[in-house]
């Protein structure tokens, strides 16, 4: 079982920021404002100055037009940030976990698991790439994509900054559920799960998850993690039936415009 501090390096590298700069031992990551993760401050070390790090963290991401947001969990330093962040102006954003499994643990569940009655469906209908084709992208662009083509095309640098697979179930109108599988070390991080609408509660994301744990096993992983909101009481609920357990919580905080506070 990993610690929170490697979790920490695992989800850093396994959705990895356009860019990153250290600020009195915080790294601060940009990325054009597309996805929070790649573009919020995780405050590793404890500054000897925490008003002068916050200005010059703040000042960072103003120059670059993205709102200051600072990710707090379990090794977010110095104890006590999330109380200044609050005072500062900073709001909560969406609670979330990140949870881990055994690799075989979780396949053997899928395995038990019926993927739904109104299609008859294997993995072996799951395409697996080294790549996002078209089709991946709109799929997931259309559910979780903000912006316009230069956003999306900074969301494909970032999906692609380190080695990772990419599965799609397709049909003649495109992909109709993908996922992607960040490749770190022995784990393997399941991020993007999306299903089309109209697909919904056939499976399909049973089916992704499942194909790309299978090449993650064939390529000698050994253990998966995911990140899940506290809100989303069903994928929690699955995730738990494939045997992922809560490692961490953890939470953003974003500086509101006009809402900040010196004191």
């Amino acid at each position: 079982m990993a610690s929170v501090v490697d979790l920490d390096v695992l989800m850093r590298q396994g959705w990895p920021a356009q860019t990153e700069v250290s600020v009195d031992g915080w790294v601060v990551r940009l990325s054009g404002g597309v996805t929070r993760r790649a573009n919020s401050v995780l405050p590793l070390t404890a500054p000897a100055d925490l008003r002068a790090t916050l200005d010059r963290v703040e000042l960072l991401y103003r120059e670059r037009g993205i709102a200051p947001c600072v990710q707090l969990g379990p090794t977010a330093r110095p104890g006590g940030l999330d109380a200044v962040l609050a005072a500062r102006g900073y709001q909560v954003g969406a609670r979330a976990s990140v949870q881990t499994a055994g690799i075989e643990d979780v396949l053997r569940e899928l395995a038990r698991l019926e993927p739904g009655s109104s299609a008859k469906m294997t993995s072996a209908g799951v395409e697996v790439s080294e790549r996002p084709d078209r089709a991946w992208m709109d799929l997931w662009w259309a559910v979780d994509g903000r912006g316009d083509a230069e956003a999306r095309e900074v969301g494909r640098r970032i999906l692609t900054g380190r080695p990772a697979l990419y599965a799609s179930w397709h049909d003649a109108a495109g992909a109709t559920a993908i996922g992607r599988l960040a490749l770190v070390g022995d784990w393997g991080g399941l991020y993007c799960l999306a299903v089309r609408p109209d697909c919904r509660r056939q499976g399909r994301a049973m089916l992704i998850i499942d194909a790309l744990l299978d090449q993650a096993r064939a390529r000698g992983l050994r253990q998966t993690w995911l990140q899940v909101t506290t809100a989303n009481q069903g994928a929690r609920a699955l995730y738990a039936r494939l045997g992922f357990r809560t490692a961490a919580d953890y939470h953003y905080r974003t500086l509101v415009p006009g809402n900040q506070s010196k004191g």
